[in-house]
């Protein structure tokens, strides 16, 4: 693939669909809770760690929405990368 200016907006546009498909997540990591059995998703939040319980019904779609989180961060990601890319072309002519 080319990086000429067209080629470089054609994959943004390409990110940018990605992105906007992907916006039914949710962040965190499912875990169980040792030999209790209970499953809860775990995030972070201003550098404390937060808990909040699953139930067995949830689990399924719980992680389902985790999914896409990480393929979010890839994709905010390789935009940040070619959004720097088209702004140096756009200062150089």
């Amino acid at each position: 693939m080319g990086t000429s200016p067209w080629h470089l907006q054609q994959k943004k546009e390409r990110l940018k669909r990605e992105i906007s498909e992907n916006l039914d997540f949710l962040v965190g990591s499912v875990t169980t809770q040792g030999p209790t059995g209970g499953v809860i998703l775990t995030t972070k939040e201003n550098t404390k760690t937060k808990s909040r319980y699953i139930r067995v019904g949830m689990l399924p779609e719980v992680q389902t929405m985790t999914l896409p989180h990480r393929k979010l961060k890839a994709l905010l990601k390789e935009l940040g990368a070619l959004n720097w890319e088209l702004l140096k072309m756009e200062s150089s002519s």
